[in-house]
């Protein structure tokens, strides 16, 4: 199981998101954080992943069991 932590970025945008795309984000990461591995997939020539919630994409950093959540 991860951790999760927000980059100060990332916070802002899923602030300025409608509750409903915000809830939907979060529960998804919610779900990711049991098995990341099963629901995201690597980016290419890139150390991140990412993970596709509807219209948007999270990139996300997987460290030692810690997952962190970057807006690009």
């Amino acid at each position: 199981m991860c951790d999760i932590s927000f980059s100060t970025q990332s916070l802002k945008y899923l602030k300025k998101l409608n509750k409903s795309d915000s809830k939907r984000i979060i529960s998804s990461l919610e779900r990711c954080r049991i098995r990341p591995h099963s629901h995201i997939k690597k980016l290419v020539s890139s150390p991140y992943f990412r993970l596709r919630v509807d219209d948007y994409r999270l990139i996300l950093d997987i460290k030692n069991g810690k997952m962190k959540i970057i807006v690009i």
